[in-house]
């Protein structure tokens, strides 16, 4: 229930990793704080509830951390992922404000344990989440209630009063009812538009229709839609998403984390007309998974086919669904509904190609292929030995990364470039400053983490700043 009795400092929409780090933050500097979640209760968090890790810098090795990863390499992995299109300055201060946030997370009360195995491959960069993203955020729920944090769910933000730079108030919809919440700053934390197929295919067009959503229906761009519409700069390609390749027998919404592939690199991928396109071990897996997604959205009918045989079968973590298990390759093709002939041909001139190397799971091996279009850099083995399996694959899209610029305090900056005066953002509605493309494992996390917190450290220090005291900023009320 919304409290009406209650005046808010802060009133932050959102729920998950980036709004619950604001809150904890903005308390503890002495703010009181409302979070609306538009989601019911249980599936309250967005994508924060199929998260498993999240990826900072640090100078040394850890009890869960298998050696440094300094702040340089994580500056050359973004830029390698994102080819170059990142904000540097806001990037390079995210991630040295990230090696407090192995510390500062765990003093939330969140715990971690050693990396998972397979193709991750993130034992030195990542920290793994101790039961994973829905541990992860109930432990920071537990924190921000026991502070003082009050939390509406099912709480839509149906509409913001914006004048001029100023927030003044917003519209919630709770339980049949409007209600007007003028607090004196906004913490926007809601996400992007991944669940808006509508907005999806003004960028994408009609192909969109054939996209998973991986994480939360809720998470629609409304309240995005209205801060832009009203005058706070918008930064980002709404095309560009973290998408990646998730079997394509996973629901519209909400499949998580477990209908991901990871078993991309041990063997091939082919599309309806079982046809390669791309090569599968250009790189080590956390780099390169997440541009699958929109491979396969290239695809005819937006869906492709991973093939692999036995050898492969144990080398990377099971996900929901089992694959398709075939005696011969002609069967196989037949149970995935492709032409046998072409299929035979396609798996017949890759094992031909397939030179002679040592088979390395863990690191970029010898193994490739010689002569084939696309090439194979990296695992490349015959696929022969029966059993052989597949997994059919559609592009699953994690988050959009169309949002509103920020500066380095986590402040929005309005369309003329001033910064706006009582208004921050953080996590997914913001990552555009930070990934102008492409992704690397845990930096959603990161920049949820990192910037929730300096949005949550600087909003409690604006409700100081004696432009913000006045009462009608702090009011609430049915409309």
């Amino acid at each position: 229930m919304i409290d009406t009795s209650r005046h808010y400092d802060i009133l932050i929409v959102g729920g998950g990793n980036a709004a619950l780090c604001a809150a904890i933050s903005a308390r503890r500097g002495g703010a009181s704080v409302l979070v609306v979640e538009s989601a019911p209760r249980f599936y309250r968090g967005g994508n924060t509830r199929h998260t498993r890790n999240m990826r900072c810098a640090h100078d040394s090795e850890t009890e869960t951390l298998s050696g440094p990863y300094f702040e340089d390499e994580f500056f050359e992995d973004l830029l390698r992922v994102t080819g170059g299109k990142t904000d540097e300055k806001l990037a390079r201060m995210m991630i040295a404000e990230s090696k407090d946030m192995l510390g500062w997370i765990v003093e939330q009360g969140v715990r971690f344990q050693p990396s998972l195995g397979g193709t991750l491959s993130l034992g030195r960069t990542n920290s793994f989440f101790l039961g994973g993203g829905r541990a992860m955020l109930n432990a920071l729920y537990r924190t921000a209630e026991a502070l003082g944090v009050d939390v509406a769910y099912d709480a839509e933000v149906v509409g913001l009063d914006i004048q001029g730079r100023q927030f003044k108030s917003a519209t919630v919809r709770h339980q049949g009812e409007d209600f007007i919440i003028a607090s004196k700053v906004l913490v926007a934390a809601s996400g992007g538009f991944e669940a808006n197929i509508e907005w999806l295919k003004e960028g994408w067009g009609e192909i969109a229709e054939n996209f998973l959503i991986r994480g939360t229906p809720y998470n629609r761009g409304t309240v995005l839609k209205m801060l832009i519409d009203q005058g706070v700069q918008q930064i980002g390609d709404p095309t560009q998403c973290h998408a990646v390749a998730i079997d394509a027998r996973a629901p519209k919404f909400d499949g998580g984390i477990i209908t991901r592939l990871d078993c991309v690199v041990f063997g091939v991928v082919v599309n309806k007309h079982a046809e390669r396109f791309y090569d599968e071990g250009e790189e080590v897996w956390p780099k390169r998974y997440a541009i699958w997604g929109r491979l396969v959205a290239a695809q005819p009918d937006q869906i492709a086919y991973i093939i692999f045989d036995s050898r492969s079968l144990e080398l990377f973590m099971p996900s929901l669904f089992p694959p398709v298990r075939a005696d011969s390759i002609s069967e196989l093709a037949r149970k995935l509904g492709l032409e046998e002939e072409a299929l035979g041909r396609t798996l017949s001139d890759f094992n031909a190609a397939v030179q002679p190397g040592t088979f390395d799971p863990a690191a970029l091996d010898d193994c490739r292929t010689q002569g084939l279009t696309p090439p194979k850099s990296h695992w490349a083995r015959r696929i022969e030995a029966a059993p052989f399996y597949a997994y059919p694959v559609r592009p699953g899209i994690t988050f959009t990364y169309l949002g509103v610029r920020v500066n380095e305090q986590s402040r929005m900056v309005m369309a003329d470039g001033t910064p706006a005066d009582n208004m921050f953002a953080a996590g997914e509605i913001m990552a555009g400053n930070v990934l102008g493309q492409g992704y690397a494992a845990g930096i959603g996390m990161t920049i949820g983490s990192v910037f929730g917190r300096i949005a949550g450290r600087e909003a409690a220090i604006e409700v100081q700043s004696p432009s913000s005291s006045s009462p009608q900023n702090a009011s609430l009320e049915i409309a």
